[in-house]
This record gives C-alpha cells, structure tokens and sequence, in this order.
C-alpha cells in the first residue's frame, strides 16, 4: 500500500474528473467488497477514489420513474415495491446492507466463493437504465449493456419505471448462510409486459427471454429458463444444484406476479 494516491471528491463532477478513464484507478463507496479484497492480498490499487462524499447518495421520483444514486446504501431500497425491496432485505445482512452500496453492488466482480451482484436481477427485472461517466464522457445506457461491459466507467445512478407489479423469488438453505446462491426476480409493466433476471450465475446477472416468452404459464416459463443461462460449481451449490433450482424460482416468481 506504500505510495497510495487517495482522492476524496465532494460533487459528482469531481468524482467524474479523479476518476478519468478509469485506468489503474479503484473506486471505494461502501467498501464491504473492495477492502476484503485489500486485506487478503488480492488487490493492490495504486490510485484510490473515496466516494462518500460525492453527492451520489439518494433516492428520487419523477412521477413514476425512480432513481437511485450509486452511493446510496442497499439498506435504503428495502422498502421499495418488490422485486427492488425484497432483493435489497436479501442482500447479506444488516451490517452489510448498512454500508455497501447500489453502485458497489452492481459494479461487484465474481467472488472467489460466492456470487455477488444481487441487485443486479432485480434491477435487470425492472429495464434500469445507467448513468454513467468516464473515458467515453457522460453516458445513459440499459443495465444490461453496462454489466456486459463496465471498463472505463464510473457509475452515477440507476433508473427505472416503477412496474406494475414485481415478485422475487430466492434459494434459501441454512448452508448459504448470508449469501444469495440464487434468486429470480419478475416484473409486469404497465402495458402487461413481464421481464425476468436470474442473479448467482456463472457472472453477472442475466435476463430470462425464453421463460418470458411463456411468462403467463409458470410451468412452461419454468422449464424454458433452462436454456436462458449457465451457472458455475462454488461454496454454496454445485452448478447442477442451481439448474435444477432455476425452474422452480422462475415458477414462483411469476405466481407472486400473477397473484399481485
């Protein structure tokens, strides 16, 4: 750690400028992920971004449309409409919920023994979209774009238009402790369209296409999510285990969301 340049930057334009193009440059918000990882050895930032008082932080409406700055604790979105709040109350626990971030946990890398990113599902689940800075300059994109490709950018905040009615499904064993081996989030939009997202793949979080296509029968929705993603073996469950837990998530979910 000898020789480390920190920056603390106090606006949102500040945070945009330290970070640059974002090369050699590890950004800190909540630091449940990024200072264990300091600690074990595994990461060695030479230039480090502080972000807690960056003005990032919050929660707004706009009618229906809702966004959520990138340093704003997790534990503030538990009491959003499901599948945002219930995923939130499901990420860790209290202490972790109370310190990590939204931006922290969608920027989260695969863990060496868990997955990470819940919030990634729920909020693939509602059509969020980015905001973010960087080498590119300012940019607004879709989530699904930004997971797929997070190199170079500073996240700013997340957005999305509050559904119609969400439903979150997760696998719960005493063995997973605090962590999410895998969950399943839904949403109906106003014009009745249902999104699905799958969180504790193998990587980032992934839409369901296949199962939404057959999202008014549970059953069938179920047994098309096979095909709509791959899991990896870790701590929590082999990847075997996750495939044959995936359908009957996706059964779930869409239940709540019909019953809702």
């Amino acid at each position: 750690m000898t020789g480390l340049d920190v920056l603390v930057p106090s606006s949102p334009e500040e945070a945009v400028a330290a970070y640059g193009d974002g090369d050699g440059v590890t950004v800190i918000a909540g630091g449940t992920i990024v200072l264990p990882e300091i600690t074990y050895g595994r990461l060695r930032p030479s230039k480090a971004i502080l972000l807690k008082d960056a003005g990032l932080a919050g929660i707004t409406r706009d009618g229906s449309r809702v966004t959520i700055g990138a340093t704003t604790p997790v534990v503030e979105l538990t009491e959003l409409p499901a599948p945002i709040g219930p995923c939130a109350a499901n990420v860790a626990d209290s202490e972790i919920r109370a310190q990590g971030t939204v931006g922290g946990n969608l920027c989260a890398g695969i863990g060496p023994e868990a997955p990470r990113g819940d919030l990634q599902g729920a909020l693939l689940a509602v059509g969020a979209t980015v905001r973010t800075g960087g080498s590119g300059g300012e940019k607004t994109q879709p989530l699904e774009e930004f997971l797929a490709d997070r190199e170079g950018k500073l996240l700013l905040d997340v957005s999305y238009d509050e559904p119609a009615a969400g439903a979150f499904a997760s696998l719960d064993r005493p063995h997973t402790h605090d962590y999410t081996a895998l969950a399943v989030s839904a949403a109906r939009a106003e014009d009745g369209t249902t999104r699905l997202a799958v969180s504790g793949v193998a990587g980032h979080a992934v839409r369901l296409p296949s199962a939404e296509a057959k999202a008014d029968n549970p059953q069938a929705a179920g047994e098309a999510a096979a095909g709509d993603a791959t899991f990896a073996d870790d701590a929590l469950a082999s990847a075997w285990y996750r495939g044959q837990t995936l359908p009957v998530l996706v059964r779930r979910a869409l239940t709540q969301l019909q019953e809702a």
